[in-house]
């Protein structure tokens, strides 16, 4: 992926120096200022107004200087702007001193979260299902992030950008919501919900996630390099058919599922019966006619194909008068 991000160039000190010499700086102004004032007050008047003059101006520089001191924490970085020319990225960790006159944006390279809630779309079969999904996307170029894209006046407050980190990332945030809807949208529509004759080898939204997720995370990375943002993962976290189907679809779940057993049941009835007649004749416990065989076989496939438990009826033999 092409980056136009690049490292900070210019002056950078350490910060505890700098506190050192700002805090000099600072003392000695006001001495002067306090050595001009008494100057004045002795009638001193033209050399106590240049040392009045030299110590205000040095306290308004000093004061200018403490505003290049900064903190940085690791996984976080400065976007660097000159008078509106982008300078580079500062992603050193620890205290610094940078020229104060470079407006210096905060951004946060660390892992987000993103947990989407089901939207509902139609699969490639035309049925509509709620799917959502989960994400972790973070900032890999912040050139992108600040400069590609509006995210500053997308932020709740643009006005604070350099040091509102939150509003920055959530304008971001925004972004990837929007375009991760319209990825999910563009993948689950690829992809039936599930087989329904189970006929079929290829993939579905229930039997291939680790394909499905592979699709999302792609079509994902496409959409965002346009803001500098790559995703780390990217999953379905729900599936489910929409209402207004759910119902029907739960019915027809339920039959093919019964219908399934049943055929299993009649499978094993089958062999059991057979078992069992071939028991008999080659044990020659006895011997059956095919008329008695024939009711042999109805019954043993009622009592073994029925759902409740049969009631046996003890045949005694007849009464002769």
């Amino acid at each position: 992926m092409e980056t136009k991000e690049y490292a900070f160039k210019g002056l950078v000190m350490n910060g505890f120096l700098m506190l050192f010499v700002n805090a000099i700086i600072l003392i000695f102004g006001i001495l002067s200022f306090i050595f001009g004032v008494i100057l004045l007050g002795e009638s001193h008047g033209s050399d106590g107004g240049w040392i009045l003059g030299f110590s205000v101006l040095l306290i308004v520089i000093d004061i200018i200087m403490w505003c290049g001191l900064m903190q940085q924490e690791p996984n976080e970085a400065r976007v660097t702007t000159w008078f509106g020319k982008y300078s580079g990225t500062f992603q050193k960790t620890g205290f610094f001193w940078i020229c104060p006159f470079y407006v210096k944006k905060k951004v946060s390279l660390r892992a987000r979260n993103l947990d989407a809630d089901p939207i509902k779309v139609n699969d490639k079969t035309g049925n509509p299902v709620m799917i959502g999904l989960v994400l972790v996307w973070k900032l890999s170029d912040t050139y992108k992030a600040l400069f590609e894209v509006d995210s500053q006046t997308m932020a709740a407050n643009p006005n604070t950008i350099g040091s509102d980190t939150k509003g920055l990332m959530n304008a971001l945030e925004n972004f990837v919501r929007v375009q991760s809807d319209a990825a999910l949208r563009q993948v689950a529509g690829q992809y039936a919900y599930d087989d329904e004759d189970n006929k079929s080898d290829e993939p579905t939204l229930r039997s291939s996630a680790e394909e499905i997720n592979e699709q999302l995370e792609l079509k994902l990375n496409e959409r965002l390099a346009l803001a500098g943002i790559e995703v780390v993962e990217a999953r379905i976290n729900y599936l489910a058919y929409a209402p207004e189907i759910a119902a029907v679809m739960l019915r027809r779940q339920q039959a093919s599922a019964i219908i399934t057993a049943r055929e299993k049941i009649v499978e094993g009835a089958v062999g059991m019966v057979k078992m069992a007649l071939d028991k008999l004749s080659n044990e020659e416990i006895v011997e059956l006619d095919d008329d008695k065989k024939a009711a042999m076989v109805s019954n043993l496939l009622v009592v073994l194909c029925g759902d409740e438990s049969a009631q046996p009826v003890v045949n005694t033999g007849t009464l002769n008068h």
